[in-house]
């Protein structure tokens, strides 16, 4: 388990933070009474929430090209094909996961190949688990070329919450699958847009891991 590099900034402002209120506590309400320890308390609690948020556990991962692999931690809030006007005009079979403050926030790549194709797209700040967060909120797209099952694209959807999406893609650049992709701050959600005829391995509501859980298998199959 360690602390990802998005969240040295955070953290510093919130231990700093933190602090400053401590100091404040005592200067203005120097003599010690139960409300000090409650206070004391929910500073830590907060300060532990936002450590928390920004934690990047080690994960063993392995490679297997006929598999996407999930791009996220968090639950799985929409299985149906869609027509996808952006890169393809045409339909694909879309994924989509959502990640609440409580789960680990780092994105991944679902399978090996070349990028190219990334695309940033400002918008409005819907809850991520609404339909039209997927078109309408604050977005960043990432298509990779398969060497066998050809274009796969992943999107990066801004929630309610979060108001920064990082992204490290560049186009042309080869990627490895389970790597990094970017990571989005405090709550939000990953569209994974696969060929049709994959078969998926998930279900609505189910739990996943980033990089761990089989989403589908790509090439020929029901859904």
């Amino acid at each position: 388990m360690k602390i990802h590099k998005e969240g040295y900034n955070s953290i510093a402002a919130s231990t700093t933070v933190a602090i400053v209120l401590l100091i404040a506590m005592h200067y203005f309400f120097p003599v010690q009474t139960i409300f000090h320890y409650i206070g004391y308390l929910a500073i830590l609690v907060c300060w532990i929430i936002v450590v928390r948020f920004f934690r990047m556990p080690f994960r063993e991962l392995v490679e297997d090209s006929d598999i996407a692999l999930c791009p996220a931690d968090g639950t799985v809030v929409a299985i149906e094909e869609v027509f996808v006007d952006e890169f393809f005009n045409d339909k694909r079979l879309q994924i989509s996961v959502f990640m609440s403050p409580n789960n680990v926030h780092v994105n991944r790549y679902p399978v090996s190949g070349k990028i190219v194709y990334t695309n940033y797209w400002p918008g409005s700040f819907l809850v991520a688990w609404h339909p039209k967060s997927s078109t309408e909120n604050e977005r960043n797209t990432v298509v990779v070329e398969h060497q066998k099952y050809g274009p796969i694209m992943i999107r990066q959807i801004a929630g309610a919450l979060a108001r920064r999406i990082v992204c490290y893609s560049k186009t042309n650049e080869r990627i490895v699958q389970g790597k990094e992709l970017g990571f989005i701050k405090f709550g939000s959600r990953v569209d994974l847009y696969l060929p049709l005829g994959s078969m998926v391995e998930v279900s609505l509501e189910q739990k996943v891991k980033g990089g761990i859980t089989p989403i589908a298998i790509l090439g020929k199959g029901k859904h």
